[in-house]
């Protein structure tokens, strides 16, 4: 990456890193791979010539809204998102001919952020989500001798940012890695970038499957690890439940990321789910801004990586639950 995009980019990110640098060292201590973190958080806006972000994310979709009583993120990342925002503007008591930012100015955040959520968008209060769980959250099942990733069979259901960096990083380290679409929802960042999308499933399999004929399940029995980004009752619907996984061999890692944990219906997208962690910085007015590209994604991709290799060093035997929201609140919570 050139030095002067590398260093408006990572100028406003640094000082909240630490966290972060320290979570890449210790991926690397447990799988000899470095984390190149410029490329990881940066690489995308570099090669969609994306603007540096202020009260609108980098990549356009979501807004910061000043509320009644502090800032709300929303945001329009669908169609169907942009077509329900005469709704969230009725349900916040506004006419026909407001916009949602006037709207917004006379509701608390966290209504703003509930009735947007209501109607399907990715909406967070600012700071909504600090201090509310840790970044990983791991429930321990039945371990194995302590390995390394070299040689396992990871297949991957996620999509977009979060999940595969986590896979790429994995692949490094020597694990096979099979990606899994639908055939009735391919994975969205196929309309994005495709020199982003190749480095991302650089050297992994791909597998796309009909999702209604069992095969999903299948795979899901050969694998040595699950990296998925879904709500655990759509899986249960496909026959896949990531504790009969585990229980079935020793030594396994199922991956969860979510926006607000495996508990929680809410949906978040890589900026909505920064701004609720805090992870923003400052205007010169003092004012909430976007920070980096989607910043709580690749955020959340590095910390996973990072407890799947600290899992298996362990002995495996974990489901391991990452929300998006609480590693942003991470790095927020550094400084």
């Amino acid at each position: 990456m050139e030095n002067g995009t590398l260093r408006g980019w990572m100028e406003p990110v640094e000082p909240f890193l630490g966290p972060l640098h320290d979570v890449a060292k210790a991926f690397t201590g447990l799988t000899g791979v470095p984390v190149d973190l410029p490329a990881a958080l940066f690489l995308r806006a570099r090669l969609t010539g994306l603007p540096l972000p202020g009260r609108v994310s980098a990549g356009g979709s979501c807004h910061l809204l000043e509320t009644a009583d502090g800032w709300a993120a929303v945001n329009l990342a669908r169609p169907d998102d942009l077509a329900a925002v005469p709704a969230l503007v009725a349900l916040l008591g506004g006419t026909g001919t407001e916009e949602p930012h006037e709207a917004a100015r006379r509701a608390a955040a966290a209504d703003v952020a509930a009735h947007a959520q209501l109607l399907g968008i990715a909406a967070a209060a600012h700071g909504s989500a600090r201090g509310t769980r840790a970044p990983v959250r791991a429930e321990r099942g039945g371990a194995a001798s302590p390995r390394g990733p070299a040689g396992l069979r990871i297949v991957d259901f996620s999509a977009l940012w979060a999940g595969p960096l986590c896979a790429r990083l994995l692949g490094a380290a020597g694990a096979r890695v099979v990606k899994v679409e639908s055939t009735t929802r391919p994975d969205g960042a196929r309309r994005g970038s495709p020199a982003f999308y190749r480095w991302l499933h650089d050297g992994h399999e791909s597998l796309v499957l009909d999702f209604a004929s069992g095969a999903p399940a299948e795979v899901v029995a050969e694998a040595d690890i699950v990296i998925e980004a879904s709500r655990p009752r759509a899986l249960r619907r496909l026959g896949i439940h990531a504790e009969e996984f585990l229980a079935a061999r020793p030594g396994r890692v199922w991956l969860s990321i979510t926006g607000y944990g495996r508990d929680e219906d809410r949906i978040a997208f890589g900026d909505d789910a920064a701004v609720a962690g805090g992870l923003t910085g400052l205007d010169r007015a003092g004012d909430p801004v976007f920070l980096g590209d989607a910043l709580a994604d690749p955020v959340t991709g590095v910390f996973a990586a990072h407890a799947v290799a600290r899992s298996l060093a362990d002995g495996g035997g974990e489901l391991l639950s990452l929300s998006l929201a609480a590693c942003a609140a991470a790095l927020a919570d550094s400084r």
